[in-house]
């Protein structure tokens, strides 16, 4: 419960950020939300497709990767939910995500270096965890917060823009103001998307636990995977929140 309250509060915040924006930066509120509103429909019906497209993951066809269908199979079963799309990715990264508008259209995706690392056991965690994102909506909620911090971080690049040629100048907001929608809002969109993403990721350690019965396999499994994460996984930047493990880690670490 606590984590849906902060998700709420946050999701709420960044909102009240779009609007302090739009309104800083002199974009018209209406068109704003308007377009903002177009975003999310689509987001909401494509995200999976594009999330797996900008992975390159490609579909687990009958009689493959075994483990993985098992065991999704088994946890589908316990908790009574569909049979979400498999996908396998071809990267030594040990890393998985799972995405879908609702657990009617989830799927759930790994790479080949978890598949490597983790014994059957460990391999289960991650999958139930990744399953509790479907089963507790979280994708909806990742996919908003991309999408209200990508539109902030458009109106600020586009002022810049249009000031830069002398265009889209709102001369009645004060230059503090102006500093402010440019600068610090969009930061700040993206601390609280990561913030959101955590709180997320959270709950699903929680209800993955709770699926399984067994926490000490997952803990181990995440454990082992931020031990291994040393191959580069190339993503797309607005889908790698969507990870059990930050997709960048090998390039941050260098």
């Amino acid at each position: 419960i606590m984590n849906v309250i902060k998700t709420t509060a946050l999701l709420t915040l960044m909102t009240l950020i779009f609007l302090f924006t739009a309104q800083a930066l002199g974009v018209d509120l209406i068109s704003s939300l308007f377009f903002a509103s177009i975003f999310n429909f689509i987001m909401y019906f494509y995200s999976g497709r594009l999330a797996l497209s900008s992975t390159k993951a490609k579909k687990i066809e009958e009689g493959e990767y075994q483990d993985v269908v098992g065991i999704i199979t088994f946890l589908t079963q316990k908790e009574k939910m569909p049979m979400p799309k498999l996908y396998i990715i071809d990267s030594d990264q040990p890393n998985a995500f799972a995405t879908g508008r609702n657990p009617k259209n989830a799927s759930v995706a790994v790479t080949k270096g978890i598949l490597n690392l983790l014994s059957r056991d460990e391999l289960e965690g991650v999958l139930a965890h990744e399953l509790s994102h479907v089963k507790n909506r979280d994708i909806l909620v990742s996919t908003i917060a991309v999408v209200i911090g990508s539109a902030i971080s458009i109106m600020s690049r586009s002022y810049m823009w249009g000031s830069m040629f002398g265009g889209g100048r709102n001369r009645n907001s004060h230059p503090a103001l102006l500093i402010i929608g440019m600068i610090a809002a969009p930061i700040a969109a993206v601390i609280i998307q990561f913030a959101i993403s955590r709180t997320r990721e959270f709950g699903a350690d929680s209800t993955g636990a709770d699926i399984t019965g067994n926490p000490l396999a997952l803990a181990s499994a995440l454990e082992k995977i931020d031990a291994y994460s040393k191959a580069p996984l190339q993503v797309n930047p607005a889908v790698s929140t969507l990870f059990i493990s930050d997709p960048y880690k090998a390039f941050r670490a260098k």
